[in-house]
């Protein structure tokens, strides 16, 4: 059968059921009907564009998809749409300010050279904004740094960049 018969004959429209959800996403308000198996990665790439979101492993295990839920970091992969109903989503692009100046933590990933290809940065200065605003004590620490991005992976900077960037955001911004 060639490709063609094959394709015409697929279901044109998911038969999952849908629910409707109501979420804010980067301080706007969004409503819409998703698919009940429509996870938060996909949602929030493909339904607004907001491609800033990186999904790499789609395990939970990689970090490049980490958004803040409700101001904590949270795995968008693992995430079903419908489960951040009511949810306030922040993703990278809500990082910088609104005139354009970049925050600074993306600031230091820039100065401090803490990103190569860049395919991890999202996620992991979602990761660290989030212990960032966390009221947990804040470890300065290489070690501390290190446990803050442990649930980030990134195979071109060998860490040291980045946790020199996360020292230097943290001074910039008074928190150590």
């Amino acid at each position: 059968m060639s490709r063609a018969k094959i394709r015409a004959k697929l279901p044109t429209k998911s038969a999952d059921p849908t629910v409707d959800i109501e979420l804010t996403v980067n301080g706007e308000r969004v409503s819409a009907e998703v698919s009940t198996r429509m996870l938060l990665s996909d949602f929030l790439r493909h339904e607004l564009g907001l491609t800033g979101t990186h999904v790499g492993c789609e395990h939970g295990v990689c970090g490049a998809c980490t958004v803040l839920i409700n101001g904590v970091a949270g795995r968008s992969c693992l995430t079903f749409a419908a489960q951040a109903a009511g949810c306030e989503v922040r993703t990278i692009e809500s990082v910088a300010n609104k005139d354009g100046t970049l925050h600074p933590l993306q600031e230091a990933f820039r100065d401090c050279h803490g990103l190569q290809c860049g395919y991890c940065t999202p996620g992991m200065i979602m990761n660290i904004l989030s212990s960032f605003n966390s009221s947990a004590p804040l470890d300065l620490s290489d070690e501390g740094i290190r446990d803050i991005i442990s649930g980030n992976l990134c195979r071109c900077t060998g860490y040291q960049n980045i946790i020199a960037a996360v020292r230097q955001a943290a001074k910039a911004m008074s928190l150590g």
